[in-house]
C-alpha cells in the first residue's frame, strides 16, 4: 500500500442505532497532503469499495477543487428515534432543516408519523422538513404514505428514495405533489453519470465518498442537471471534510446539505469536529488532521483492524479501473 503513508482502522460507537449498525467502522490513511477516510459499509463489495476508496486517494494525494463558498447550510438528522428523543435533536441542533429517517421496519408508519409530527413542532412552521425512506416502499404504498407523512409535517420539502428504482420514482412522482429526491438510485447505478433521473426526480442526493472523489461527484451533479444536495455517509471528520469539499465547489446550492451527522458519533479522531453552529458548517481547504490521542481511544480490536486492512487491500486493487485519482 505505498500509495499511503500510515493506515489506521477504527471502531466508533454511534450514539443511536442508524442505518441498522451501531458502530461505524472503516480506516484512516495518510498521505502526502493529510488524511483521508475509506469507510464503505459492511455489505458493499469490492467495487463499490473501491470508488469509496478512489475518494480517499482524491483526498490525501491531489485535493480539492478550490471551493465557491466559504461555508454550507445543513440540515440536522434525526434517526428512528422515538418523538421525544426526536424533537430534542432537532432544537439542540440550531438547524432550520431537518431531515428525518423512517420506514426503518414493516410496522414503523404510526412511529413515522409520530415523529414527524414532532420535528415539525421543534422547526416551527417556518422550518424545512424532508424524509429518508431508502427505497423502502412499493409505488402504492410510496403513494398513500407520502400523502400522510405530508399532512402530519404540514408540508415536506421533499421524500427522499421512497422506490428503489428509478422507474419507480418516476411512477411516485406522477402520482404525488411532494418533490422526490434520487440518493441510492444515482451512486449505486452502474454508471452515475448515465442514469436519466429528470424525469423521476425534482432532487439530486450526492454523497462524493461512493461516488469516487469530489471531481467525480461534480460531474455526476452536472449530468443529473438537478438541485443537489450533498450527503454524509456516516463518516468521522475526516471523511466528511471531503462531502463539505464537494458542497463548496458545487456551482449553485439552494438546499441545506445532510452533513451534520458527527454528533451521531460517540467520538471522533479530530479534536474538534465538524459540528454545524447556527445551521452552517466550514468548508476545509484541507483535511484535518486525528488527534493521536483519539487515534488510539478509537482503534479497532486486530481482528476487525485485520478485516479493514484487507479490505483496503483488495479495493486499491481495483483502482485502475477507476482512473486512480493524481
Amino acid at each position: 500500500m505505498t500509495v499511503f503513508d500510515e493506515v489506521r482502522p477504527y471502531a466508533i460507537p454511534l450514539r443511536t442505532r442508524f442505518r441498522g449498525i451501531t458502530v461505524r467502522e472503516g480506516v484512516l490513511v495518510r498521505g502526502p497532503l493529510g488524511w483521508g477516510e475509506f469507510c464503505p459499509f459492511p455489505e458493499y463489495g469490492d467495487a463499490e469499495a473501491a470508488a469509496w476508496l478512489a475518494t480517499a486517494v482524491e483526498q490525501v494525494t491531489r485535493g480539492w477543487p478550490a471551493p465557491v463558498r466559504d461555508r454550507v447550510p445543513v440540515n440536522a438528522t434525526v434517526p428512528a428515534v422515538p418523538p421525544d428523543r426526536a424533537h430534542a435533536i432537532v432544537t439542540a441542533s440550531g438547524c432550520t432543516t431537518a431531515k428525518v429517517k423512517i420506514a426503518d421496519h414493516a410496522c414503523s408508519h404510526a412511529e413515522d408519523l409520530a415523529r414527524v409530527e414532532a420535528v415539525r413542532d421543534a422547526l416551527g412552521p417556518g422550518g424545512a422538513l424532508r424524509v429518508d425512506v431508502n427505497g423502502r416502499w412499493d409505488v402504492d404504498t410510496a403513494v398513500v404514505r407520502i400523502r400522510e407523512l405530508d399532512r402530519a409535517a404540514g408540508g415536506l420539502q421533499y421524500v427522499e428514495q421512497p422506490c428503489a428504482g428509478i422507474d419507480e420514482l418516476a411512477a411516485v412522482r406522477r402520482r404525488v405533489d411532494v418533490p422526490i429526491a434520487a440518493d441510492e438510485s444515482i451512486r449505486r447505478a452502474d454508471d452515475p453519470l448515465r442514469v436519466a433521473v429528470a424525469g423521476a426526480a425534482d432532487v439530486a442526493v450526492l454523497k462524493c465518498a461512493p461516488l469516487g472523489g469530489v471531481r467525480r461527484a461534480l460531474e455526476v451533479a452536472q449530468a443529473a442537471g438537478l438541485p443537489v444536495v450533498v450527503s454524509s455517509a456516516l463518516e468521522t471528520s475526516v471523511g466528511l471534510a471531503a462531502q463539505l469539499a464537494l458542497a463548496g465547489a458545487l456551482p449553485e446550492l439552494e438546499l441545506a446539505c445532510g452533513l451534520g451527522t458527527t454528533a451521531l458519533l460517540d467520538g471522533d479522531p479530530v479534536a474538534r469536529p465538524f459540528r454545524p453552529v447556527a445551521g452552517f458548517l466550514p468548508v476545509p481547504r484541507t483535511p484535518p488532521e486525528p488527534d493521536p490521542a483519539l487515534l488510539a481511544r478509537h482503534a479497532a480490536d486486530p481482528d476487525r483492524g485485520r478485516w479493514w486492512t484487507e479490505r483496503l487491500a483488495r479495493a486499491l486493487d481495483l483502482l485502475p479501473d477507476l482512473a486512480r485519482p493524481g
